[in-house]
């Protein structure tokens, strides 16, 4: 048995909210008991209350979450400033919980605590990791291989960056009862569980493919021994790439025919380099890109599909869905038109939970290594059947 249920309220109040949350929940299990869940909230609920009362109606579940740039579910579809709980009741599959403090510190370390722990007390082979990380406090990419270290690189990491209402102030983990800043927290899935995973962003490559040649971390100097910001307007134009740069991102080739993105966030005129949201490897090869908003949600129904016929078993029993808070700026008044097209593909029932993230972790491809991305929407499908 492996059954999931999803609640979903858009109430202002928190105890309120939680209190809607939990009554559908607990009607959908129908008795049973919840062993593990993910919690996604906006910013401004009260989110130790809404912990408590989770514990107290569901005492000792393994829960991990975060906060949100939205939410989405199978029950409100795409909402802003809500609170929505997938919870899993299973006798075939075991999920444990962990988490790594102080990430900013020292994220490898903090990353190996949290794999440590949710494994601490697992009797079969870990299948599937789930995190939710701050994304203001650390940076992502090392946290990202931090947790491929301490799991050896032998199974799949999903999750999105903890986000808040785009103020980039201040984001939120939760974990068990503790809500928590500077924190990595971790679900793992051991035993049979069947899943898949599609990606896709809708950015299409307009450039030549160039070389990263000078890089510290986030910020790029020069490609192909140009100055990057030359080299961006090149094939922009200062003026194009001065009024609109944000959305002209880097691909970043993985292999010859798949790459994740990376978002830039500012450059320097003097210095004449550019700034992105995450690092960027030396040497690795890039194009500059571009998109329009149709594309971009086409991007979205792909990501599903290909979770869909990658689905090693006969049916899902769960979607997550994790969207880039990049995405839903761009989309604007559209943005809930991704959902609307991801659920078109999937059974009226299923149930199905995700968020707005500041950044999205899954590999590009089945069995392919791991990538942080940005500007991406990444589905996962899960069961047993």
């Amino acid at each position: 048995m492996f059954q999931v249920v999803v609640g979903h309220s858009n109430d202002p109040d928190s105890e309120n909210a939680i209190a809607e949350v939990i009554q559908k929940c607990t009607t959908s299990l129908g008795g049973l008991i919840p062993q593990a869940g993910i919690l996604f909230s906006a910013i401004d609920f009260e989110h130790t209350l809404i912990l408590q009362h989770i514990q107290r109606v569901f005492p000792g579940i393994q829960l991990i979450g975060g906060t949100t740039n939205g939410e989405i579910s199978s029950i409100l579809e795409f909402q802003q400033d809500s609170l929505t709980l997938m919870l899993f009741a299973t006798d075939e599959v075991e999920i444990y919980a962990g988490v790594g403090r102080e990430a900013s510190k020292n994220p490898a370390l903090s990353a190996q605590q949290a794999i440590a722990q949710a494994t601490a007390n697992t009797t079969s082979t870990p299948q599937l990791c789930l995190t939710f990380p701050d994304s203001l406090t650390s940076n992502g990419v090392l946290i990202l291989e931090g947790l491929k270290q301490s799991l050896r690189g032998q199974i799949p990491i999903i999750g999105g960056m903890s986000a808040d209402d785009y103020t980039f102030d201040k984001t939120y983990q939760f974990f068990q009862d503790e809500v928590l800043n500077d924190s990595i927290p971790v679900l793992i899935f051991c035993g049979k569980l069947l899943f898949s995973h599609g990606v896709a962003s809708g950015w299409t490559p307009i450039s030549q493919r160039s070389c990263v040649t000078k890089v510290d971390g986030n910020v790029v100097y020069e490609i192909d021994g140009q100055r990057a910001l030359d080299f961006y307007q090149h094939y922009l134009g200062e003026e194009r790439f001065t009024a609109n740069y944000a959305i002209h991102a880097l691909a970043v080739f993985e292999d010859q025919e798949h790459f994740y993105m990376r978002a830039p966030n500012g450059y320097d005129q003097e210095s004449g380099s550019v700034t992105f949201f995450s690092d960027i490897p030396e040497q690795a090869i890039v194009q500059i890109t571009d998109a329009n908003r149709q594309d971009i949600l086409l991007a979205s129904e792909a990501s599903l599909k290909n979770a869909l016929v990658n689905y090693p078993g006969l049916e899902p029993t769960a979607a997550l869905l994790i969207s880039c808070a990049a995405r839903r700026r761009i989309l604007g008044t559209m943005a809930s038109e991704e959902y609307k097209l991801v659920k078109t593909h999937l059974p009226p029932t299923l149930p199905c939970c995700g968020f707005y993230a500041y950044g999205e972790i899954a590999p590009l491809m089945t069995k392919g290594q791991t990538q942080f991305h940005n500007k991406t929407f990444v589905t996962l499908l899960m069961g047993t059947k």
